[in-house]
């Protein structure tokens, strides 16, 4: 029995990563930009935006809810602002898809809305942890529902009253931050987020670029409700995420060169260069510039030598989406690479560290999970059939793999990939990997 929804990479081994590319535009700053536009006055114009299954999400979203968005075009979209108050409410439960960045981001500013509303998503998105956002939004004064066992749906009451809050994160979160920013808009007084370790910042820097005032001072950010937000031009730099594939890719195999251009460098998402430099990576950063509040820069990589290290845990929040690549940059390194302080890795679209610790060992590498981490010991990549568990990220990071095997790997259940980085494999084919996808397999 074939199922149509499914899509099976196929990686020959070899291959070499050469010439220069820009990925997809930034997946965090695509969705904020459409939420923040949404509720802005006046119009908004975007660049760059991902037109990815995540990112749609969010869009068609808002669009459920009333706000006319022209796109996206080649990356451009208009987004004509309602206000904060202009929401309408949806004519059924908005469903997000496997975007666990919609879903959380989304339960904040609707928990300040008039009107009722139902969150939903797919069957990965619906296994997912929610009371790390509905707690705290609930102490608020927000009337937010989950499942008995805190997954979505989430149910939304309309009409809540909320408080400011000054809330001390116990696990660093950006989306937990951005969620309580954001019903911070709606709510009395000031609200505060206090993180342990520094997060993505992209929420509070677009919150200024919009007009809005948002104080930030060691650790802590906050906003007082009542302002009002001003539409604008958003340039979306290059997804660091999504180049760290080609990061890894390009430094594990033999004579590789590769430059990424307009790639986003903001200081809390450029753990992946700092760790993939301690491990030896050859990266170097050129014509340094600022678009839209945001860094950005092009990036040189070319292939060195790895060696294996214990990976500072000040780095684990500023690297957290990019952990399944540098586990392959692990497994190509000599020695052993030791991750600790990444519980967090345990709750992303699939359990992330067993997920790469059972796909690692069906190719031939040694690699034993911990309750917080991992600890990998380099070896080399053999061949096989490993399976992603519908996680784009662990797909794309074995198709990496591919780069230094003996023998083909097939990686299952790769149809999520469109979600962050849509024309992935024609990219990863063009700059010199041997990949094919093949649909409808058993």
């Amino acid at each position: 029995m074939t199922d149509p929804q499914e899509v099976t990479l196929q990686v020959e081994p070899g291959g070499r990563l050469h010439g220069q590319c820009r990925v997809p535009g930034d997946k965090s700053i695509s969705h904020r930009a459409i939420m923040l536009g949404a509720l802005a006055e006046g119009e908004t114009r975007i660049t760059g935006f991902l037109e990815g299954e995540d990112c749609l999400a969010t869009l068609k979203a808002f669009r459920a809810m009333g706000v006319e968005i022209d796109g996206p075009e080649k990356g451009e979209v208009h987004v004509r602002g309602v206000g904060l108050h202009g929401l309408k409410a949806p004519a059924g439960p908005l469903d997000v898809g496997n975007s666990g960045t919609s879903m959380r981001l989304m339960a904040g500013l609707l928990s300040g809305q008039a009107f009722d509303s139902t969150l939903t998503g797919d069957a990965s998105l619906t296994r997912r942890p929610m009371r790390r956002v509905t707690e705290p939004l609930a102490r608020m004064g927000a009337r937010i529902r989950t499942s008995d066992d805190g997954t979505p749906p989430l149910f939304i009451e309309g009409g809540a009253l909320l408080q400011g809050i000054d809330y001390r994160m116990p696990i660093a979160s950006a989306q937990v931050k951005s969620s309580l920013l954001l019903a911070g808009l709606y709510a009395q007084g000031q609200t505060c987020v206090t993180e342990p370790a520094p997060t993505r910042d992209h929420t509070e820097r677009m919150l200024a670029g919009f007009g809005y005032r948002v104080q930030r001072h060691d650790g802590c950010v906050c906003l007082r409700g009542g302002g009002q937000l001003q539409g604008g031009v958003i340039d979306v730099p290059a997804d660091i995420s999504s180049a760290a594939f080609f990061l890894v890719g390009a430094s594990i195999a033999p004579d590789c060169q590769l430059r990424l251009e307009h790639v986003g460098m903001n200081p809390t998402r450029t753990g992946i260069i700092d760790i993939l430099k301690l491990m030896g990576a050859d990266i170097q950063v050129e014509n340094p510039r600022e678009v839209g509040g945001e860094p950005v820069a092009d990036l040189r990589v070319r292939s060195a030598p790895l060696h294996g290290v214990r990976i500072p845990p000040e780095l684990v929040p500023l690297a957290i989406d990019e952990f399944p690549a540098l586990f392959v940059a692990a497994a190509c390194a000599q020695g052993e690479t030791v991750l600790t302080d990444a519980e967090e890795l345990r709750v992303k679209e699939s359990d992330r560290i067993q997920v790469m610790a059972e796909g690692l060992a069906t190719l031939g590498i040694r690699a034993r999970p911990t309750p917080d981490g991992i600890v990998i010991e380099g070896g080399q990549f053999t061949g096989g059939t490993v399976d992603s568990h519908g996680d784009h990220r662990v797909a794309m990071s074995f198709a990496m793999a591919g780069l230094r095997a003996q023998a083909p790997i097939r990686i299952r259940h790769c149809a999520n990939v469109n979600t962050s980085f849509p024309g992935f494999v024609q990219l990863a084919g063009r700059m010199g990997l041997n990949i094919q996808q093949q649909e409808g397999e058993a």
